[in-house]
């Protein structure tokens, strides 16, 4: 019977077991025989159940080697109640019925208090203890427990075992330690595959070390390691991260050599680095290289072709894969971002017949697509549909309502979610929006969001400052503004920026270009709302050349493409100061053409200063451009009548 568990023949070990009982071999069967049998039917709860039975009545149930393998039975069949029956039962539970039972376990927290039970009872923790315990600390809380593990490990030298090591590694990786994640790694005298694959692994899914992890798969190809398909799709990924296209396709090409280019991890990896490239097509190629693919190749090529979303999910369902809510969160946001009302409503039937509703991000992202599509009402069904509510949620429904115009709907929301959740910075960034942008507002709420914001410590969040920073300079507010930004604690972009612009709409170019200076020198790069802003600013004063140093400086030195906003505020700030020619000759070297925003700030100041032959030329540039848009047409009309030639306004409003 050993010999045939040995040889993992389960069903040989069990039909030797079941001829035993029946020819009544009963005196051949002891405590040993009970225990290879109960790990020959782990996937069987029933008759595990029956042997469970059978030892009790036998009398096996005393000898810990039974208990020990009726839990593991019973932790592997799902049934980890009955698994802690068993272990309360036993007077002597030796190491293994604690390790047993503790890797049976679900939640972090219910294995770590069972953890420390195992502490205080003074049971001496062994290697096996130690990584399962390891294999529960994700969070902070957990962080703390195995950081006070790892020390008890040093002292009681299982350091020296590799799997320990190991799960030391994943442990620090998981909690975003990767510092003390590499001093572990180079401290092991021994180090294997999954050593190295943890390393590589835990800087790949830190989106900030892309490189570290290039250099640990180099070092571990230096090394001469076997790689495996981890090490291959930590590698890619790093690579996704840090948007290193060449790079990727030079390790993809190693995988091709090495024959991990089949492997589905690798592939569907290799999809998502090539369209974080922004290389679509190589990742169509990839996806359909695929022999098996499975959900996550689906929902990965879902989600990053918008065009095909819906038919790709339709082949998905016909090639028998069924959907995850990943895969509906990535099409519902394709169906969004393309403006496909009809689709959209479609798959929120699916979600509907599929039972998908139920899942909170799917309900979640489909109240965003109907904000999307300005169907408030909508969104509001599917949020009162909810069986439970979270702030993700209600963030999804604030914002709608603010992406909307709806500044009253996304106040009252907001004052609806405090009665039921506790609000993070995307939330108070909805709101503070809305009270930005409705004067009809009160600034109360403004300021009563600004308290519950230094409540819940939130005022030291950039998304949070920024947001107060902009409503007080939009409602007029500058001096709240600067108290808000002198307090932000580490001022980044998104903060500099708000302030710099705050100060460009009350036109007060000193302090715009101080501040651009100041941001300069704090060594914080200005990003292309920092130059729309200042840019602005210039034009507002008519310091024309240094608007054109700073475009200049944008393009040249920080590499920055200009958006069609910054070609309109050029062309505006030359138009106020009256520099109409240059104005044309900057409009006529715009990469692609300039597009109808800079040809109507074009327009609008020829009509200031009454340049008529230029405003013919511009104004069908604009009408070839937009045949039916009435602007044109009134702005010419407007600008022949000051000139007093009425015949010609009496022509165009003929048409």
């Amino acid at each position: 019977m050993l010999t045939a568990l040995r040889r993992n023949l389960s069903l040989e070990a069990l039909d030797l077991f079941k001829k035993q009982l029946q020819w009544g071999f009963v005196g051949n069967i002891d405590q040993v025989t009970v225990a290879i049998v109960l790990k020959a039917c782990c996937g069987d709860s029933k008759l595990g159940c029956q042997i469970h039975a059978f030892a009790i009545s036998s009398g096996f149930i005393s000898h810990v080697t039974v208990p020990n393998s009726l839990m593991n039975m019973y932790c592997k069949a799902g049934l980890f109640d009955r698994a802690l029956v068993v272990f309360e039962n036993l007077n002597n539970p030796d190491i293994v019925s604690w390790n047993t039972v503790l890797s049976g376990f679900q939640r972090s927290d219910d294995a770590l208090n069972f953890a420390l039970r195992m502490n205080f009872t003074g049971v001496a923790f062994d290697a096996v203890t130690c990584t399962t315990v390891l294999a529960f600390c994700s969070d902070h809380e957990g962080f703390i427990f195995g950081f006070q593990l790892h020390s008890r490990i040093l002292k009681c030298g299982l350091d020296c075992e590799v799997f320990v090591g190991n799960a030391l590694i994943t442990m620090y990786s998981r909690c975003c330690r990767l510092v003390e994640a590499r001093r572990v790694f180079d401290e092991m005298r021994n180090k294997d595959l999954v050593s190295w694959n943890a390393m590589l692994s835990g800087y790949a899914q830190e989106g900030n070390s892309g490189l570290e992890a290039i250099l640990v798969f180099l070092e571990m190809l230096k090394e001469g390691m076997k790689l495996d398909h981890v090490s291959f799709t930590g590698a890619i990924s790093a690579c996704g991260h840090g948007k290193e296209f060449e790079l990727g396709r030079q390790i993809h090409s190693l995988a091709v050599k090495i024959g991990y280019d089949t492997h589905v991890k690798v592939c569907n990896v290799l999809i998502s680095t090539y369209s974080k490239c922004e290389d679509i097509e190589d990742a169509k190629l990839v996806f359909e290289s695929i022999i098996d693919r499975n959900v996550v190749s689906w929902t990965t090529m879902i989600s990053i072709s918008e065009e095909d979303a819906t038919s790709l999910f339709n082949e998905m369902r016909r090639d028998g894969v069924y959907p995850n809510d990943v895969t509906f969160v990535g099409l519902i946001h394709a169906i969004t971002m393309k403006n496909l009302v009809e689709e959209g409503q479609m798959i929120h039937g699916v979600c509907v017949k599929t039972s998908f509703l139920s899942e909170l991000n799917v309900s979640n992202s489909l109240i965003t697509m109907y904000a999307k599509f300005e169907s408030m009402s909508d969104s509001m069904k599917v949020f009162e549909e909810l069986n439970y509510r979270e702030i993700i949620s209600w963030n999804s429904l604030i914002s709608g309502y603010a992406q909307n115009g709806l500044w009253q709907e996304a106040l009252q929301t907001f004052l609806s979610a405090l009665m039921e959740s506790r609000p993070n910075e995307f939330t108070f960034g909805s709101v503070l929006s809305s009270i930005a942008s409705a004067e009809a507002i009160s600034m109360r709420h403004g300021q009563r969001c600004h308290s519950h914001i230094l409540k819940l410590g939130l005022n030291t969040n950039p998304i949070v400052s920024s947001a107060l920073l902009d409503m007080y300079a939009k409602r007029g507010s500058i001096c709240e503004s600067l108290g808000v930004f002198s307090e932000t604690p580490l001022k980044n972009e998104v903060a500099w920026t708000a302030i710099i612009s705050a100060h460009a709409r009350h036109g007060d170019y000193e302090a715009v270009m101080n501040l651009f200076k100041d941001m300069e020198r704090e060594g914080v790069k200005p990003d292309s709302i920092t130059f729309l802003a200042v840019i602005t600013a210039c034009g507002r004063k008519g310091m024309v050349d240094t608007g054109y140093q700073l475009f200049n400086s944008m393009v040249k030195d920080h590499l920055i493409e200009p958006s069609p906003e910054h070609y309109s505020s050029m062309v505006d700030m030359l138009g106020r100061a009256g520099r109409l020619k240059e104005a044309e000759e900057f409009v006529g070297q715009i990469p692609g053409g300039a597009g109808l925003s800079v040809l109507q700030s074009l327009l609008g100041a020829c009509r200031i200063h009454g340049n008529v032959d230029m405003a013919k030329r511009v104004a069908d540039d604009l009408i070839e451009m937009e045949p039916m848009g009435s602007g044109s047409y009134v702005l010419m009309s407007n600008l022949y009548a000051e000139k007093g030639e009425w015949e010609k306004v009496a022509k165009i409003r003929k048409g």
